[in-house]
């Protein structure tokens, strides 16, 4: 019992590792870019993320996977991956990228939305104010210094429509890949394919928008190879603890990963943020975790009687 409880510690901690993995991708794939250009950046780091993950998750068996699932589920995590690495990468400062990210950090709050309004998942009226803290916290993010302003949050947001734009549509669409992969997925994995679908893409709109300067550095090599481990590793690590680990402790913490995410992409890019910015970001993470409990909550009590 105590080294089955050892066990399941050590996996808990794998898991709790890849949530720093990801922590740190914003500031990272923002230095590839630098060097490598928002496309040709994004499409090596998911080249040799690929490749790690053939090593360590391994090729998935597409012959057992449902149809639904691998159509439905490839084409969404495609299209939210490029979402995400693109709107970071044509993001026009350190800065920005990390707001950027912000808005791509809605996805928790829409997840559940889209499992109540799809998936028939119960929930308390904690649901309403969670995702109404959750969009105040992007406002007061994008309001830069002033706080919440909406005159300086659309300045913000029209200074850049492409990459806010693409965040807030990736956060949409992995929200419905967490509803089609629940519903169709029968606990297959397709994570390895998935991405190897990714960087095809990636290098397809590379050769078609006519490429690009790649500028070959020792500071660009270094920055794809920690992203490229940091993305493969990630998702590795999150399936070790996911399937050995407490799941509970890493869906608590995994709620944190924008407090986490900008300090990380804050050092790495040498980025300082406001006050009022991590105001925004601490809002962004309270809806999520009231969204949370709100489904919680219901699921424990599902007819909303005392205990």
């Amino acid at each position: 019992m105590i080294q089955q409880r050892e066990t399941r510690n050590k996996m808990t901690l794998v898991g709790l590792l890849a949530i720093v993995l990801w922590g740190s991708l914003v500031g990272l794939i923002r230095s590839v870019s630098e060097g490598f250009g928002p496309v040709g950046g994004a499409a090596m780091i998911y080249t040799v993320a690929s490749a790690i993950l053939f090593f360590t998750v391994g090729f998935p068996r597409l012959s057992t996977f449902p149809r639904r699932y691998l159509l439905w589920g490839s084409l969404l995590f495609v299209t939210y991956e490029l979402c995400l690495s693109l709107s970071i990468g044509y993001a026009s400062s350190g800065r920005q990228a990390i707001e950027v990210s912000m808005v791509n950090y809605l996805w928790p709050s829409f997840t559940l939305v889209a499992a109540i309004l799809f998936n028939k998942q119960r929930a308390s009226l904690l649901i309403f104010p969670g995702v109404l803290i959750s969009m105040l916290g992007i406002f007061w993010v994008l309001g830069g210094d002033k706080g919440l302003d909406l005159a300086a949050t659309l300045a913000n947001i029209e200074d850049n429509p492409l990459s806010y734009g693409l965040a807030f549509a990736g956060a949409v669409i992995w929200a419905a890949y967490s509803i089609v992969t629940a519903k169709y997925a029968d606990g297959k994995n397709g994570i390895t394919f998935f991405f190897m679908l990714v960087a095809v893409a990636l290098w397809g709109k590379y050769l078609l928008s006519g490429g690009g300067e790649m500028i070959f550095s020792a500071r660009s090599l270094i920055a794809l190879a920690l992203a490229a481990s940091a993305m493969g590793f990630g998702y590795a690590a999150w399936n070790i603890g996911i399937l050995h680990g407490n799941v509970t402790v890493l869906a608590g913490a995994s709620y944190f990963t924008p407090i986490l995410s900008a300090a990380l992409a804050a050092v790495i890019l040498g980025a300082p943020l406001s006050f009022t910015f991590w105001q925004g970001t601490a809002m962004v993470c309270a809806g999520s975790i009231l969204c949370w409990a709100a489904t919680r909550m219901r699921k424990r009590h599902p007819q909303g009687v005392n205990p």
